[in-house]
């Protein structure tokens, strides 16, 4: 945790600036001490207000301007030190770009003698904390504070500026009663805004992504997951400080800070009433939608936060006050008064306050087979249908809306991806198609049985039903509809560039809504059934999913990820004079990872598939002719060992950190933490360092702990050459080397060309490597010193992996019977080592699955021991 601590002067007198941070350097290392009449720039040195391990504070009088000032020096070594230095001179940027009563006035930044030290008023008083350690407070002086703070947020945030730390230790109550907001250490600019008129300006402010910032007992459900933190954050911490102020304790106190943080996730604070029975009911509502674990249903800005304590300060806290006597003949105009007074504060908190939202009020699972559910979900009103099975070995299944056995509809296609029902019911629409095809045939399959049939000549990448029958489909960046036969395909509409996905028809059949894979994870895209009117829909979260549009029309029902969980999210989809602007709300809270979800015709249910993650690793022993569990059969993905066979690293299932540990599960460490997401670890021949992709980037990081490197800005799947000088690494530009040597990137040649673009690239020796074509139906090798593409093995393949002494490639096919085989490099022999028919592969993201071998040759795999499953969420709509 962050060193906390206050400089005080008598009780009374506070230098203000408090940093606060985790040194790097010696804590014990002589701060630079200055004698009284000391003159720094200008500045003449009074006394020594207080001492810490972030430096020292003085007064100082301004000899220029004629007044004192607070002068906070720093140690010599902060200087040594890049990035508290850093962080240093953007708390002084921060504040300094702001000039509110409510916040702390920062003067001027500088050195002396190697020191940095930063020049801010002085005050008299003492911090929100002292105040608080004799319990709480009155009510007015509860508003009156939150007003203020809210006031000095506003203007905060109307610089772009997110304080992301504030807490009472950060909240100056000064001998006049005015409150200053303190410590911009951990600001963070959320905007740029251009210089106001009176010539204000604004300032950059970063911190490393991922980061967990703030403190714990008043940072946001979203700061406690390391995500991004905008203003809302600000409001959730005043929330916590009002609760403690009117209730004399924390809002979340727990006796550690791991259970701190877990109830400011899943746990609401008891009733202020409980503590503060004056309180009055519309302060307690002020405070509970401050402290909301969606953002999205707290107070949106600091200004409204400060409008509604104000109000209350106002009617001092409670709606009923005592009058005189009116005259008779003040009456009229005493009722017109009150009654537009009554009619705009009505409009007001119609306007402020969020609209009803829909609730889950239950749940109940409908499945419990046990088998992988991937893809979306269509149902018909008494029967729900949907993919179960492995990636590249699809199958379709359907169950009643009422929960039972499953059963499989038999087809002879071959991994058969849902893509939409009929209206009718009458038959599904699905893709037929490669794992790796990013386009796929169109087929029909008739309900309840029938032979399939293809629809025309075209490929899709996704598809629905208008309710006439006719059918919409995406094809690249186009969105094109087709007779009900397949047949006359036209062309609705083109999006600049990207793909068009996951295209829903609402059940009117007037509007279309659309995910374009190159947009930002947050926005969809929307155009009339006429394909006119093309617009962009914000939404809330990453990685969305599975559109969906209710029954009425009313809402669009999708899966996102946010703050670090799957949930489902209700889209409005009316606006006008009498609807709210268009917010999504989130359905479920971070239960259950939720990987579909689909409106049911009745209008009162949503049936999602939820997933418990649980892996077991596994490796086929090749004498016994039977799976046994590997590294003790623990919960992870890909393990890459070291070339001496001693140590592993490996992938956590599901939160995919990065660990290291010898092969016999001693010497374990973590090397990565949340919300970084692990794929693919290699470790160097060496055995000092792991290559790995995170977030579409590739990064290496010591066997022996310390922070990521980020060394390539787009690629996946990094593999370290033989001689451990050269990385391959997939593109989207192809196949490329980087030489660690020079950092220099080289294109291997035929590795993207018209549809040869190879994917998945292995070394083989120093001077051949492996891959396969992008529609994975064949394996070749390519020779560096002939500057050739061989062709090694053709079939229907999904993962692949080199075996540690470079003789041979295992590999899993797919299919209706997949295997595990390997085919020898040196006379392209093919072997069949077992089947995996019955055999459950984890996924680990978006349907994929994974193959290792280990030292001694055998094949390694994660077994699925978890589960997902289908249920029906009983919705409140309003």
């Amino acid at each position: 945790m962050r060193e906390q601590w206050a400089i005080r002067h008598g009780g009374h007198v506070c230098a203000g600036w408090l940093y606060r941070g985790v040194w790097r350097g010696n804590y014990n290392q002589p701060t630079m001490r200055l004698a009284a009449g000391t003159k720094l720039d200008g500045y003449e040195i009074l006394a020594l207000l207080g001492t810490g391990g972030m430096g020292e504070v003085y007064r100082a009088r301004d000899s220029q301007l004629k007044r004192e000032v607070a002068i906070k020096v720093l140690p010599h070594f902060v200087s040594l030190d890049s990035d508290r230095l850093r962080r240093f001179e953007q708390e002084a940027q921060a504040a300094a770009a702001l000039n509110d009563p409510n916040i702390l006035a920062v003067y001027q930044f500088g050195s002396f003698e190697g020191a940095p030290y930063l020049v801010s008023e002085l005050l008299e008083g003492g911090t929100l904390r002292q105040q608080l350690e004799h319990g709480s407070m009155p009510v007015r002086k509860a508003i009156e504070y939150g007003a203020q703070i809210a006031r000095g947020l506003a203007a905060a945030h109307d610089k772009g500026i997110v304080h992301r730390d504030l807490k009472p230790e950060n909240l100056f109550v000064t001998k006049d009663g005015r409150v200053k907001i303190l410590d911009f250490g951990l600001a963070k600019l959320t905007k740029e805004r251009p210089g106001s008129d009176d010539g204000g300006t604004t300032v950059k402010l970063e911190t490393d992504p991922g980061i967990v910032m703030g403190t714990v007992g008043y940072m946001s459900p979203e700061q406690v997951r390391g995500k991004p933190a905008d203003r809302r954050a600000d409001i959730f911490a005043l929330g916590a400080i009002l609760y403690e102020m009117l209730a004399g304790k924390r809002a979340f106190a727990k006796p550690t800070s791991t259970e701190t943080m877990t109830a400011i996730l899943n746990e609401d604070p008891p009733a202020i009433s409980q503590s503060a029975p004056s309180a009055p009911p519309g302060l307690q509502r002020v405070v509970q939608r401050c402290i909301e674990k969606n953002p999205e249903q707290r107070f949106q800005s600091a200004s409204d936060l400060a409008f509604a304590l104000e109000a209350l300060s106002e009617s001092g806290g409670s709606a009923i006050h005592a009058a005189g006597p009116v005259s008779r003949s003040r009456w009229p105009s005493v009722a017109v008064a009150a009654a537009l007074a009554l009619l705009a504060a009505l409009l007001i908190a119609w306007w402020r306050i969020p609209p009803a939202v829909p609730v889950v009020e239950s749940i109940t699972q409908l499945t419990d087979d046990g088998e992988p559910k991937p893809g979306t979900l269509f149902g018909d009103g008494s029967r729900l249908y949907f993919n179960e099975g492995a990636s590249g070995s699809l199958k379709i299944a359907q169950v009643s809306v009422r929960g039972g056995p499953v059963s499989l509809i038999e087809t002879e296609l071959g991994n058969p991806e849902l893509a939409a029902l009929a209206h009718d019911g009458s038959g599904l629409l699905t893709l037929v198609g490669g794992v790796n095809d990013e386009q796929k045939p169109l087929w029909s399959i008739p309900l309840p049985t029938g032979g399939p049939r293809r629809l025309g000549s075209f490929l899709a990448q996704g598809a629905d039903y208008f309710p006439d029958g006719r059918i919409l489909f995406g094809n690249k960046n186009d969105l094109l509809v087709t007779d009900k036969d397949g047949l006359n395909p036209r062309k609705l509409v083109s999006i600049p560039r990207g793909y068009v996905l996951n295209p829903k028809v609402s059940p009117d059949g007037r509007r279309i809504v659309f995910r374009d894979d190159t947009d930002d994870a947050s926005t969809l895209d929307a155009v009339d059934a006429d394909g006119m009117g093309l617009r962009a829909i914000p939404i809330v979260g990453q990685h969305v999913c599975c559109l969906n549009w209710s029954q009425d029309d009313r809402y669009l029902i999708y899966v996102s990820e946010n703050s670090g969980t799957r949930d489902i999210w209700a889209l409005p989809m009316q606006a006008g004079i009498f609807h709210h602007s268009e917010k999504p709300v989130r359905l479920t809270t971070g239960t259950a990872p939720y990987l579909t979800s689909l409106p049911g015709r009745d209008g009162k249910q949503v049936f999602a598939v939820a997933k418990n993650d649980r892996g077991e690793m596994v490796h086929y022993d090749m004498k016994s002719h039977q799976f046994l569990p590997f590294l003790s059969g623990i919960s992870a993905f890909h393990p890459t060992f070291s070339k001496d066979g001693k140590w592993v690293a490996y992938a956590s299932y599901s939160d995919h950190t990065l660990w290291r540990s010898r092969t016999d599960g001693s010497e374990r460490m973590q090397l990565t933490y949340p919300p970084m997401v692990v794929y693919g670890p290699y470790i160097s021949p060496d055995g000092t360092r792991v290559a790995f992709s995170s977030k579409y980037q590739v990064f290496l990081v010591d066997m022996n702990g310390g922070q990521p490197q980020r060394i390539i800005a787009a690629g996946v799947f990094a593999l370290w050459s033989p001689d451990g000088n050269l990385l391959v690494v997939n593109t989207d530009e192809g196949l490329q080397t980087l030489d660690l040597r020079t950092m220099k990137e080289s294109v291997v040649p035929g590795g993207h060309s018209g549809n040869r673009y190879m994917v998945g690239a292995a070394w083989v020796k120093q001077d051949m490597l492996v891959a396969a074509t992008q529609d994975l139906k064949k394996f070749v090798t390519f020779n560096f010193k002939t500057q050739k593409w061989t062709d090694l093995a053709t079939g229907t393949f999904v993962n692949w992996a080199v075996s540690p002494d470079g003789e041979y490639l295992y590999y899993t096919t797919g299919g209706a019977d997949p295997m595990v085989e390997r085919v020898r490099f040196a006379d392209r022999k093919v072997e069949t080592i077992t089947s995996l028919k019955d055999f459950r592969l984890a996924a680990y993201g978006e349907g994929a699955t994974d193959i290792s071998v280990a030292p001694d040759g055998s094949p390694v795999l994660t077994r699925d021991i978890g589960h997902e499953e289908i249920y029906a969420l009983n919705v409140r709509w309003p």
